[in-house]
């Protein structure tokens, strides 16, 4: 009986012949193994194990009976069960039925439409002049070098070489030996420009700092930190000229027009790869708003657990501890309930789309990406599949891929209109 959406029920009946057959098993296997006082091994009377036993033979026979007939029914009626069924009303007494309910959720039917064609906003990026120079700028950035001067008060545009230490405000204290610090950088915390301004080597200076609320370090975040601070050197930065030998020795170009010309084609791949993102996705709403259809909630659980587990690894991965955020993950995992029903539709709806192209990841996709981790791993190719077989990873790459190609195909297929 379907109750809604995804959520079905079913009543059960099991027959007293049945019961009595299944506890005799059970009973018969407790004999074997039970001692009791007076009795050889193997041989106390069933009737008296029984009722010695009478609460483990009951919760043995439902543990098994149970189970064995969700799963005929199952197979019978050609349900594909999804979750763990909620056994409900069950009715165990003596010399009568076995009676339970069962509800659980089914996977859904998607009865695909449309999906070729589809509007999309988007256009090919451009590459402007200014993008190649900034971009030259960076690199030459990347290779500038700092030159020690002759002591002399610091300006807005050094680098100063500093040892720096904390002295009250902060419970871990802060201490560095050589500290370089950009005079006048927008991006630094107030006081230490402040403070830097007009001192020289060797110079040392008590200051102090007001981080602010949304620091990126919890540990100083809203906290006024008083510091001791010792100028050791001044530096300035030389960046390269921008010429023949600067491309060569970047890399495999002969001069400058080479490089800028890789630059550009970096620049627009880069470009390129956020603008077809960014359709996808929008693909993706497209597809899933046209499709109605109702989803088991063990599937939205499921998404939402593996998503809040990323945001926690994501922490982890910042050197953050989840326990000092005092996050209520309960109402976290209800925020996030929406956009987990809305992943798990499009990926139903990404699968069937596979499934009538006959999309699929070659071994040949498969190998590539496993090479790729290899390299970047600096392992043997053999040593990183076995590992990636172990932990189920080959099979998420390959479900990836598979993914991939989809959304290739539904781009490609797209009506594309300039933004």
């Amino acid at each position: 009986m379907l109750i809604e959406g995804c959520k079905h029920e079913l009543e059960f009946t099991v027959p007293v012949e049945e019961i009595a057959g299944e506890t005799e098993r059970i009973v018969a296997g407790l004999q074997k193994k039970v001692r009791l006082p007076g009795f050889r091994p193997g041989k106390a009377p069933p009737g008296l194990i029984k009722s010695k036993f009478a609460g483990a033979v009951r919760q043995d026979v439902l543990e098994s009976l149970i189970p064995k007939h969700l799963k005929k029914r199952f197979v019978d009626e050609g349900l594909d069960v999804v979750g763990t069924p909620s056994v409900k009303d069950v009715h165990f007494e003596a010399g009568e039925p076995l009676r339970f309910k069962a509800e659980f959720e089914v996977a859904p039917v998607v009865e695909l439409g449309e999906y070729r064609g589809l509007t999309v906003k988007y256009e090919e990026p451009k590459v402007a002049d200014e993008d190649i120079e900034k971009r030259l700028g960076e690199l030459r950035e990347q290779k500038a070098q700092f030159v020690n001067v002759e002591p002399r008060p610091l300006v807005d545009g050094d680098y100063a070489l500093v040892s720096l230490h904390s002295l009250s405000g902060v419970e871990e204290p802060v201490s560095q030996e050589e500290l370089s610090l950009h005079v006048g950088d927008p991006d630094a915390i107030a006081g230490f420009n402040e403070a830097l301004l007009g001192m020289s080597p060797e110079e040392e200076k008590e200051f102090d700092v007001t981080y602010p609320e949304d620091y990126g370090q919890a540990k100083l975040a809203g906290k006024t930190v008083r510091f001791r601070m010792k100028v050791q050197m001044v530096r300035t930065k030389e960046l390269p000229e921008l010429n023949d030998e600067f491309a060569r020795d970047l890399g495999d170009y002969q001069n400058l027009d080479e490089l800028r010309e890789a630059v550009r084609k970096s620049i627009f791949q880069e470009r390129e790869y956020a603008s077809q993102q960014a359709a996808k996705n929008a693909l993706i709403e497209t597809l899933v708003a046209a499709h109605d259809f109702a989803i088991p909630d063990a599937f939205v659980e499921r998404q939402t657990e593996m998503a809040i587990e990323q945001q926690l690894r994501g922490l982890v991965a910042r050197g953050i501890d989840p326990r000092s955020l005092q996050i209520d993950w309960s109402k976290a995992k209800e925020a996030q309930k929406e956009k987990s029903a809305k992943d798990v539709k499009a990926s139903l709806l990404l699968d069937k789309v596979a499934e009538r192209e006959a999309i699929h990841a070659t071994a040949e996709d498969v190998d590539r990406e496993v090479q790729r981790i290899a390299k970047q791993e600096r392992e043997p190719v053999a040593a990183t599949r076995k590992k990636l077989e172990k932990d189920g990873t080959l099979r998420r790459i390959a479900g990836h891929i598979r993914t991939e190609k989809t959304l290739n195909l539904l781009f490609e297929q797209a009506r594309k209109e300039a933004s």
